[in-house]
């Protein structure tokens, strides 16, 4: 029982201690809770905001992968195919190389047969509209014109569609055979290669 006084005042002690914390809580728990939301909020906005800004140094991760001797008009979008080149699991170069075939880099590329934008996809609309197949026209299952406008939507899409070509047809010339003018056979491929091959 040495320890017996001791122990009863360290109790009372950490019981006033808790009565009086809690006393201080429910008294102050409405202007406790509406500062925590805030303090939260605020945090999540500045996370949020923080999230859109990125900079040369912060985002490092899809630097360019693009040969420096392709032209500026190809090399401003160097991220963009760089970035769906990468997910496609093609060469950067070789989509550059679509690209300078395609449309000389101009976003707002629009051909006489209707295809848009940097990788000169064949829209749904427009005039590549007329195209007609067996089962009906021809790009129906295709994205608008104003959606391949967008530079970024263009060359993901592109580049999917060039990889599905590849594993459907076995090879890289087929595939771009395929994805060229339908009256250019191999012509088209070959271009794209030898720009492929001077460039990178």
């Amino acid at each position: 029982m040495k320890n017996g006084p001791s122990l009863v005042l360290r109790g009372t002690i950490v019981g006033s201690l808790v009565v009086g914390l809690f006393g201080w809580f429910v008294a102050g728990h409405i202007n406790l809770l509406p500062k925590a939301e805030v303090a939260y909020a605020a945090s999540a906005a500045k996370t949020e905001k923080q999230s859109r800004v990125t900079t040369p140094e912060a985002d490092q991760t899809n630097p360019c992968e693009l040969s420096p001797s392709y032209p500026e008009s190809i090399t401003q979008w160097c991220d963009i195919i760089t970035n769906f080149a990468n997910q496609a699991e093609l060469s950067p170069n070789l989509v550059a190389a679509v690209i300078l075939q395609e449309s000389g880099g101009d976003a707002s590329a629009y051909s006489t047969s209707g295809a848009v934008g940097l990788m000169q996809v064949m829209p749904r609309d427009g005039i590549a509209s007329e195209f007609e197949c067996i089962n009906g026209p021809c790009f129906a299952s295709r994205p608008t014109i104003e959606e391949l406008l967008d530079p970024s939507f263009n060359v993901e899409y592109g580049t999917k569609m060039l990889t599905g070509l590849i594993g459907r047809l076995g090879s890289l010339r087929e595939a771009l055979k395929a994805y060229g003018p339908m009256d250019a056979e191999y012509s088209y491929a070959d271009k794209v290669l030898a720009i492929y091959e001077n460039y990178r």
